[in-house]
């Protein structure tokens, strides 16, 4: 999509929450490819930090609510069938990847809306099962909020770090690099905060 590679060229507030909105959505943006260049040139002045952060997270908040409300309105059927047709293929999704999502929701409940923005795969799509199971919109928005911010926050920090020790044009192969790395540390961290709530919710449930 030439209009998405023209975005991402062109880095600012506006381009950030509207690259981030489409990410968190069924178009398959790379939210690396977005914040932490927009973090690497926060660096030299050009734009601020803190403001990258957020404006990405209003994207994804809006986005993900894009896709929550279309779930909780037009239900299973449509999604699944949205997902197995031309225009679905093309955003690169199909049945399977839905299903992958809601097995995530239903293994973890509530909180997979703020794990799920953290997994690879799982990220954009973990607002449709919580649609589906008519999740309370505000809690939704809470825990989307939480876990987007805490995955912009990362990105830029490893923008900011990269502007250090390479030049703009070694970034983007740089930030495919690290990205690797940065999955399994994140993954890690959804694995320990997964079992700190069933270790918890086990405690609590011996002790009532």
């Amino acid at each position: 999509m030439n209009w998405i590679s023209t975005l991402l060229g062109n880095l600012n507030y506006g381009t950030i929450l509207l690259l981030m909105l489409l990410e968190s959505t069924v178009i398959p943006v790379p939210s690396e490819l977005v914040v932490a260049p927009a973090a690497y040139h926060s660096a030299s002045g050009e734009l601020n930090i803190f403001l990258v952060i957020l404006f990405a997270t209003i994207g994804a908040d809006l986005g993900a609510s894009i896709n929550y409300f279309v779930a909780l309105y037009v239900g299973r059927p449509v999604i699944y069938r949205f997902a197995n047709s031309k225009w679905g293929k093309m955003c690169l999704l199909n049945q399977e990847k839905v299903e992958k999502s809601e097995r995530y929701f239903d293994n973890h409940g509530v909180m997979a809306t703020l794990t799920g923005r953290l997994v690879p795969g799982i990220r954009h799509l973990i607002s449709i099962p919580a649609g589906l199971a008519r999740m309370s919109y505000w809690k939704f928005l809470l825990y989307t909020t939480i876990g987007a911010g805490v995955w912009h926050t990362i990105l830029a920090g490893m923008g900011w770090y990269l502007s250090t020790i390479v030049s703009e044009d070694q970034l983007n192969d740089k930030i495919k690099e690290w990205n690797h790395y940065i999955v399994f540390v994140i993954l890690a961290i959804v694995i320990i905060a997964i079992t700190y709530i069933v270790i918890k919710n086990i405690i609590k449930a011996k002790k009532a």
